[in-house]
């Protein structure tokens, strides 16, 4: 398994998205989106994206942990901490002090997350989102 920190190819973005069980997204919406991630971890196995996890934001104040997925074969190994390792490493040596990172975690998820020192919100925030459209 080969790690890098490129951003996922738009295909393949996608495909995994779907393999793994997340939200669809547009085609459109990658192609304007992807290349304006702050960070990206890529795991890839074969020459196939089977891992992937991206920050992004404004690069100063506010980052938005995303799209941390690993397909179906593959889960269970451990790749999702993985992802995380590299994810929290870019926030310690990147983001500034008063820098606020945020995402929004599926039950159990939440669980790997918390591992990274991600705390619930709630009750003092809740979580909140809006989607233009459902695909």
């Amino acid at each position: 398994m080969l790690i890098t920190h490129e951003t996922p190819s738009i295909e393949s973005y996608l495909n995994l998205r779907r393999a793994a069980g997340l939200s669809s997204m547009s085609r459109e919406g990658a192609e304007k989106g992807l290349p304006s991630t702050l960070f990206a971890v890529s795991l890839m196995e074969g020459g196939q994206l089977i891992g992937m996890g991206r920050v992004v934001g404004d690069g100063g104040l506010q980052f938005l942990v995303c799209d941390i997925a690993v397909h179906p074969e593959e889960q269970g190994k451990g790749y999702g901490k993985t992802i995380m390792k590299e994810i929290k490493h870019y926030i310690d040596e990147q983001v500034p002090a008063e820098g606020i990172v945020s995402l929004i975690a599926d039950k159990p998820a939440d669980r790997l997350y918390e591992q990274y020192g991600f705390l619930h919100a709630a009750p003092d925030s809740l979580g909140m989102w809006f989607k233009q459209r459902q695909l």
